[in-house]
């Protein structure tokens, strides 16, 4: 497994690198208020970057310079977020979005907190408002909160039966949609790794049993997203699922600048396309590495 950690490590440093050099691509082009033309425009992926900045830091296994870059990347999302400020202010306006939420548990994971969005998370929290949220997203919902800190009584076992994987269905029952819910299903229940005993071990079986031909079966039609998805979820099993040559395949497909294609498609050279086009697949690389390489040294057993 040696061979595995170079090489989960080296796609983590090279994706991180390729963030932390392109992250003004991702900016907000002027004050953003709480109330978002296009959500994924900027917004979702300043959250996707404050999502791995944070479980590169959560984990600690990265190089030192990737560590910095991690903090540095962090702390730019949270700029760009004023502080919390815009956060705030989106809750405030929609009690019923639950982005504010699972946003900022990526920065309080990181250490940066703001009061008074905890003070609002707890009030609406009490309330229960977010209940109409089909079943991964409930559970994405529920970890936030388990993140951030704030008490409630939700079970997410009893979640993750409602999801697909928590049935676990006949395993050729599954289209590029589902695949992605099935992959979130496993990111929240176990915290991003941090929680593989979370998985029950009927779930953790079928898992381990179908995600080769999964694996396979994505690669076959060029969908890079989804197999680096497939590779966090492998990090996040009981026992880790860290096969070399499907980490071979995925670190061959990275340019040497650290950017990760998220497809099979012609990667456009113009510098602003090319960041939106791949900037997710890029988080997914860093994720997967960052996971793969604690695990395999010991990390969340």
């Amino acid at each position: 497994m040696n061979t595995v950690v170079h090489t989960a490590h080296n796609v983590t440093a090279r994706a991180l690198g390729w963030l932390h050099a392109n992250r003004d691509l991702g900016a907000f082009d002027d004050d953003a208020t709480a109330d978002l033309n296009d959500p994924d425009g900027v917004y979702k992926p300043l959250c996707e970057l404050a999502l791995a900045s944070s479980l590169v830091l959560r984990e600690g296994v990265a190089g030192t310079a990737e560590l910095r870059a991690a903090r540095e990347l962090l702390e730019f999302s949270w700029r760009q977020l004023r502080r919390g400020d815009l956060l705030y202010e989106r809750q405030l306006r929609h009690v019923l979005l639950t982005d504010p939420l699972e946003t900022y548990a990526h920065h309080a994971r990181g250490g940066l907190r703001h009061e008074a969005l905890e003070q609002l998370l707890a009030q609406d929290s009490a309330t229960d408002s977010m209940t109409e949220v089909v079943p991964n997203r409930r559970l994405a919902v529920a970890n936030a909160h388990r993140v951030v800190g704030l008490p409630r009584d939700d079970d997410p076992q009893d979640m993750l039966r409602q999801t697909w994987l928590g049935r676990t269905p006949q395993p050729w029952a599954l289209d590029w949609y589902t695949a992605y819910h099935m992959t979130h299903a496993v990111f929240h229940v176990t915290d991003w790794g941090a929680l593989p005993g979370e998985l029950p071990p009927d779930v953790a079986e079928y898992l381990r049993n179908w995600l080769p031909a999964w694996f396979e079966v994505w690669a076959e039609a060029g969908q890079w997203d989804l197999i680096g998805e497939l590779l966090i979820v492998g990090a996040c099993l009981p026992e880790p699922w860290c096969e070399p040559a499907r980490w071979e395949l995925f670190a061959g497909l990275q340019h040497a600048d650290g950017l990760v294609p998220r497809d099979t498609e012609p990667v456009d050279d113009e510098p602003l396309r090319r960041f939106h086009d791949h900037q997710h697949t890029a988080v997914v690389a860093a994720i997967a590495g960052t996971l793969t390489t604690s695990r395999l040294l010991g990390g969340s057993t």
